[in-house]
């Protein structure tokens, strides 16, 4: 098989390493890759974004199953477009793609179908946002709140105010921390409280396979400080969800978004990712995205065993029911190794040293390049994951921190308490 992986993150590193193991695999492309993926797969120069070259490059290419990584491609159309074409390709379509698109596109759907969340109220403005807060409906002036975009904000668009000062003054700077498009509209929710876990699973409409739970750790600073970035870590572990608990979020949560899609016209089949707060009153859903996470795909992928093609296939056709989805036990665990100025100007071209040296993991790339010396530079925020799997987490996260001991660049910054 032709496989194309749309992309060009740590996440879509993680998702041809997956598919590179296959016997079935032929040939792997991805659009548009990295220095790291490079080593993997064809890189082709085709943005991710640009949704009828790839749907070219696919037929000219012969193409035989097409892999979306991020949410933008899936926004902008591109499982209508391939699919229009005959094209076969895991994703959301554009209509099911609007529970990550618009938060409070999502927020109403979770309300019209009854499934548990904050409590929320959207606004058409920052001027309606800042008139929602004074009218008192999230506490008193102490009180905190969260702020979203609604729209895409790559990971950015999201802050949690302790006060109410510091949402009017999150309501304010979001369209120059989100971008204005994404902050045209502004969600405002009840801030919870509890223990946060991110369940993602395979979906083909009807049925779905669950993936292990994750956590991730989206602030910059250790002791979770500082702004919200894409993602600084991440961890797999059994402790982070119990037998109970993820039978309540699949007939709370699951199930009921599933039976909404269907009534709302568009049925999902992708990758579905619910973002959840276990409170005392049990789990809630924070939010949707549509697609794997980043750094989640980095340590999920890792332990995944069942070959991704042919689950892929399984959810083409309507049998992901009939198939059995292996994952190796114990826990993984992922360290992203982020640029200075990271997560707001990240400064690139420094040299990266060490790699080689790193034993007893996988490293991912991505915000990477190679220079005129043939030598790894960096070229985004967020430049390498290190991820390691084992029995438990302490040694996981042990191997880990020790292999990032050999690897440096000018301004390297990362959290030293990821899964703490």
């Amino acid at each position: 098989m032709r496989i194309l992986v749309v992309g060009s993150g740590g996440r879509e590193h993680a998702i041809c390493l997956a598919f590179s193991k296959s016997p079935r695999v032929t040939k792997l492309f991805c659009a548009n890759g990295n220095a790291g993926i490079a080593g993997l797969a064809e890189c082709v120069q085709i943005k991710p974004d640009d949704i009828r070259a790839l749907a070219e490059f696919a037929v000219k290419n012969a193409i035989d199953l097409t892999f979306v990584g991020g949410e933008t491609p899936l926004a902008l159309g591109i499982v209508d477009e391939f699919e229009c074409r005959s094209l076969k390709i895991i994703g959301a379509s554009q209509a099911a793609a609007r529970l990550e698109s618009s938060k409070a596109f999502s927020k109403d759907f979770m309300s019209r179908h009854g499934v548990p969340t904050a409590m929320f109220r959207n606004a058409n403005s920052a001027d309606e946002a800042i008139a929602i807060l004074n009218e008192g409906v999230f506490g008193d002036e102490s009180s905190p709140v969260v702020v979203k975009a609604d729209g895409l904000a790559a990971g950015k668009g999201v802050v949690v105010a302790a006060s109410r000062k510091e949402a009017v003054d999150a309501i304010k700077e979001l369209a120059t921390i989100a971008g204005e498009a994404a902050a045209s509209k502004i969600v405002l929710e009840e801030c919870l409280f509890g223990r946060e876990v991110s369940l993602i699973m395979f979906v083909d409409g009807e049925d779905f396979a669950l993936m292990p739970p994750t956590r991730d750790h989206k602030r910059i600073g250790e002791g979770d400080t500082g702004p919200n970035t894409g993602g600084m870590g991440t961890i797999t572990d059994v402790s982070l969800m119990s037998e109970e608990q993820t039978r309540q979020v699949v007939e709370e949560i699951i199930k009921p978004t599933l039976r909404g899609c269907v009534e709302e016209g568009f049925r999902f089949r992708g990758i579905l990712f619910l973002g959840l707060m276990m409170t005392a009153e049990g789990p809630k859903l924070l939010e949707y995205n549509v697609r794997f996470g980043d750094p989640e795909t980095q340590s999920i992928l890792v332990r995944l065993e069942t070959d991704l093609v042919d689950i892929c296939e399984a959810m083409l056709a309507g049998k992901l029911g009939e198939a059995e989805i292996r994952w190796v036990p114990g826990s993984s665990a992922t360290v992203v190794l982020a640029a200075e100025g990271y997560p707001y100007s990240p400064r690139k071209g420094d040299v990266l040293s060490g790699l080689d040296y790193a034993e007893d993991v996988t490293i991912f790339h991505a915000g990477t390049a190679k220079n005129d010396a043939g030598e790894f530079v960096t070229a985004g925020g967020r430049v390498l994951g290190v991820t390691a799997t084992g029995n438990d987490l302490a040694s996981t996260l042990e191997k880990c921190y020790l292999a990032i001991e050999k690897i440096s660049w000018a301004g390297m910054q990362y959290r030293r308490d990821i899964g703490k």
